[in-house]
């Protein structure tokens, strides 16, 4: 499923991942709906997995309200379970998790993850693996809400001080705990100084 109207210029993709449950704690939704808001505004694209529940669906009606575009990428097998999101700029339906988290890697110009769970963490760890490996240079960042990465960045920094990770690697994992000020952040790498979009261009997609 496509949009009938395709994106006329080329914009930054920003890709989040999170929960597709809301979590107890109402400052998990209101994150995601300020993070959305915020995407939108600017005019950058948000891809994620495609869904209608949870955190994954307030981050996208979000960014939809506030006038934004929206790529979902979900497997077939999960389209019924986590309710694909049918009023999205564009759906793809893939038959695997590898191929959509390939998809949703190669349409985006940085990495987010919100609150969320198992997927949400592997989804994490795998582009920042790759961003460590070469394999991309895009910014991978954590949304800290109401500390909920907290305990995690506190393993991460064992694991650097134990000697399993350099005190570089473990910079290039951005924290923060305001959406605005992340996307703030962000925008320095997506929207350069030159004026120059950034180098996504989607519309291969």
């Amino acid at each position: 499923m496509t949009s009938t109207q395709p994106p006329s210029s080329l914009r930054p993709s920003v890709c989040v991942f999170c929960g597709s449950r809301p979590g107890h704690l109402p400052a998990y939704a209101d994150a995601a709906r300020e993070l959305g808001q915020q995407i939108g505004e600017r005019g950058w694209r948000l891809v994620y997995g495609g869904g209608n529940v949870g955190l994954m669906g307030i981050v996208a009606d979000a960014t939809l309200a506030a006038g934004g575009q929206v790529l979902g990428v979900i497997p077939e097998s999960l389209f019924q379970r986590e309710v694909g999101h049918r009023g999205l700029t564009e759906l793809r339906v893939v038959q695997t998790m590898h191929e959509r988290k390939q998809l949703m890697a190669e349409a985006s110009d940085a990495f987010i993850a919100l609150p969320g769970g198992i997927g949400t963490f592997e989804e994490l760890f795998e582009v920042w693996t790759w961003q460590h490996l070469g394999y991309h240079a895009k910014p991978v960042a954590l949304l800290d809400t109401a500390g909920y990465y907290r305990t995690l960045r506190q393993f991460l920094a064992q694991a650097r001080d134990n000697g399993f990770m350099s005190a570089g690697q473990f910079d290039t994992l951005q924290t923060h705990e305001e959406p605005a000020a992340l996307v703030s952040a962000l925008s320095q790498a997506l929207e350069p100084s030159s004026g120059q979009p950034a180098p996504s261009d989607y519309r291969r997609i």
